[in-house]
């Protein structure tokens, strides 16, 4: 039995062997447009963040006089969202009056 199922196998793959080729290549084709989506999705959500953070600091500074101390600050009280699950942010504040530096990183 496995001899004549190999036998059809066989005759199967001469008979659709361009076609199941293309079909292969189609679905690369569609793999790798849909990973190439994601990784622009994600770079715009990083950019979103970026300026989020950026508009949040600068805000606090023009109503408070002061930059804010973290970022917990800003997401409390200058809605700043973070999706933690796809970034890391790093918030590195020396003083209230100097402009604070913060790092945007992608998790995975």
């Amino acid at each position: 039995m496995s001899n004549n199922f190999a036998r059809a196998l066989i005759k199967a793959v001469k008979a659709y062997g361009i076609g199941l080729a293309i079909l292969v290549a189609v679905i690369l084709c569609i793999g790798a447009g849909l990973n190439s989506t994601e990784d622009v999705s994600r770079a715009e959500q990083e950019r979103m963040l970026n300026n989020s953070i950026r508009r949040a600091v600068i805000a606090c500074y023009a109503i408070e006089g002061r930059y804010p101390e973290s970022i917990a600050y800003m997401v409390e009280k200058y809605g700043v969202r973070i999706d933690e699950t796809k970034f890391k942010v790093y918030y590195y504040a020396f003083a209230s009056n100097i402009m604070p530096d913060y790092d945007v990183m992608t998790t995975s």
